[in-house]
């Protein structure tokens, strides 16, 4: 099938894409910037620039197209957004009306229809309404908050959990929604590639369960291990709260307000027809949560954030670099000796043979481990064999281990968060860079104030250790076992 995709830079185009590349359709994105999408798109996917305010663009974009996914938004817009959107759907259902585009799938918002919606949903469903009635047929999916990590909602539920050990809540946190984790929306947008539509239609979606706000927040608590204490309160206006939110949240104070204009009115699923019509058997608000959290992890853990770092050419800042809701300290050098040889005398750490620089401050974090209960560093090392991942080194557990390039570490010390130490070496001329980095996941206030606090002795730790490396490497022979104690 020949797609045109809208909003593939976006959260929820972004997510769609390589599903559909995986599934076999032959691809075409509508960007206002190509660059933007030129390492994110597969071989076969085609990206076009243009704009749905640009009639002549969309004449180009949409020649050949028998599907066209609309997923376009403009709640960040300054101001006048609700014009915006409105011209930018009337010139998107002409020029596929004029292409002979077969089926328009759009994403819209749960709510219903009636005069006091929010700016927000109304012109969510003034934008569906123009393209139901463009004269091709239109499936519009309506969707109420969702669950995945980088999601706005997710985002603003997780900043707030995480910054405030108090919260003040409006009376917006007890209305009801039904959260669907993006996982289950996106199968809703790809099987509605072929749903059998009799012209245009409206299918309201969600997950399994209904639940306020404030219900969602104590589910990414328990999950979390948050002890937070919620205060209700009869006013807060929106304009307030965007304030608010814009303080302690990622998101814009002008989104925030949208946002929480929308959260006023209940967004649940008012009668069975995706369960009718789709195949969909969408997941529960705790599983939602789970599954961001998880995918999160395996998303982080497969990036090579430090090459990000590297690109980025910033200066390294006082307790290190911000990763959504992780802290990173990176510190690379320079070796002059082969990877193998680098990589060699790294997977020695631990043990016997110590961490290279300070060990005494070691033994000490692990005698002051036992005191809370912990492993210590009593456990040591494998001493006769390679490493392995699941292997135990210290009060650390190997999790990663790709000879000769990558060892990676997670902390099971008592910690308020989750921990890595991640090693990486590369070629780098005629020797190797060993790029070392320090990954902490905070729990809560008290996560943030350990990280920060120790930070000055991590540095001191951490720059002798990589110091240690870089000797031992130079002076290894070719299985990494140094002729000086360095």
């Amino acid at each position: 099938m020949r797609i045109l995709l809208t909003g593939a830079t976006g959260y929820v185009g972004g997510r769609l894409l390589p599903v559909l590349e995986a599934r076999g359709h032959e691809v075409r994105c509508l960007a206002r910037h190509p660059a933007n999408l030129a390492s994110r798109v597969g071989r076969s996917t085609e990206v076009i620039a243009g704009d749905v305010l640009d009639p002549a663009s969309l004449a180009r974009a949409l020649e050949g197209i028998e599907t066209a996914y609309y997923l376009v938004h403009a709640m960040g817009d300054a101001s006048g957004f609700e014009r915006l959107e409105t011209t930018g759907a009337q010139n998107f259902s002409a020029a596929a009306r004029a292409a002979g585009v077969k089926r328009i799938i759009y994403l819209g918002g749960l709510g219903e229809d009636r005069r006091e919606l929010s700016p927000h949903l109304r012109s969510r469903h003034e934008v569906g309404r123009i393209l139901r009635e463009s004269g091709v047929p239109t499936l519009e999916l309506r969707a109420s908050i969702v669950i995945g990590s980088g999601s706005l909602s997710f985002e603003m539920i997780r900043a707030l959990c995480e910054h405030l050990p108090v919260m003040i809540t409006p009376r917006w946190v007890s209305v009801l929604a039904q959260p669907i984790a993006i996982q289950d929306l996106i199968e809703y947008l790809v099987q509605a590639l072929d749903v059998s539509i009799d012209g245009s239609t409206v299918v309201e979606i969600g997950g399994a369960d209904q639940l306020s706000y404030a219900a969602l927040m104590r589910e990414y608590m328990r999950q979390r291990h948050l002890k937070r204490l919620m205060i209700p309160v009869p006013i807060l206006t929106p304009w307030l709260s965007s304030l608010w939110l814009g303080l302690v949240t990622p998101l814009y104070a002008r989104v925030g307000r949208k946002l929480i204009e929308s959260m006023k009115h209940p967004t649940v699923v008012q009668n069975d027809h995706a369960q009718r019509l789709f195949r969909v058997r969408p997941r529960g608000a705790a599983e939602a949560i789970r599954a961001a959290l998880h995918y999160e992890d395996r998303e982080f853990a497969e990036t090579r954030w430090f090459d990000s770092l590297s690109a980025s050419g910033a200066p390294q800042k006082f307790g290190g670099t911000r990763f959504g809701q992780r802290l990173v300290d990176r510190r690379a050098v320079s070796v002059n000796a082969p990877p193998a040889a680098c990589f060699a005398t790294i997977e020695r750490l631990g043990g016997r043979n110590g961490w290279f620089a300070f060990n005494g401050l070691w033994r000490l974090r692990g005698f002051l481990d036992l005191l809370v209960g912990g492993v210590g560093m009593r456990r040591g090392r494998p001493e006769t064999r390679p490493l392995r991942v699941g292997d135990a080194v210290d009060f650390w557990r190997v999790e990663a281990y790709e000879p000769p390039r990558r060892l990676r570490l997670f902390a099971e010390m008592k910690l308020p968060g989750r921990a890595w130490l991640e090693f990486a070496v590369e070629p780098d001329g005629p020797g190797s860079r060993v790029t070392q980095t320090a990954i902490f996941d905070p729990v809560g206030l008290l996560g943030r104030a350990y990280w920060y606090g120790v930070y000055p002795l991590h540095k001191l730790v951490f720059i002798g250790m990589l110091d240690g490396i870089a000797k031992r490497a130079k002076y290894a022979g070719p299985a990494g076992v140094s002729d000086t104690a360095a």
